[in-house]
């Protein structure tokens, strides 16, 4: 997977194992970072990739 990749919020869903909703709060909280194309809501991979980072980080 490259890291200039684009994500949908339902691929996102699917890798985090959770709802549109809670994804949706996550971007909204600006815990996830996001882009808008149009009305396309993206999340770049690496956004994705520091967010699994810094819950692991918290975990600990």
């Amino acid at each position: 997977m490259r890291d200039d990749e684009l994500l949908t919020v339902v691929e996102v869903m699917a890798r985090l194992r959770l709802g549109r909703s809670k994804v949706y709060d996550l971007i909204r909280t600006r815990r996830l970072p996001s882009v808008t194309i149009g009305r396309c809501r993206r999340i770049p991979v690496s956004a994705l990739s520091d967010f699994i980072e810094g819950q692991m980080e918290r975990a600990a």
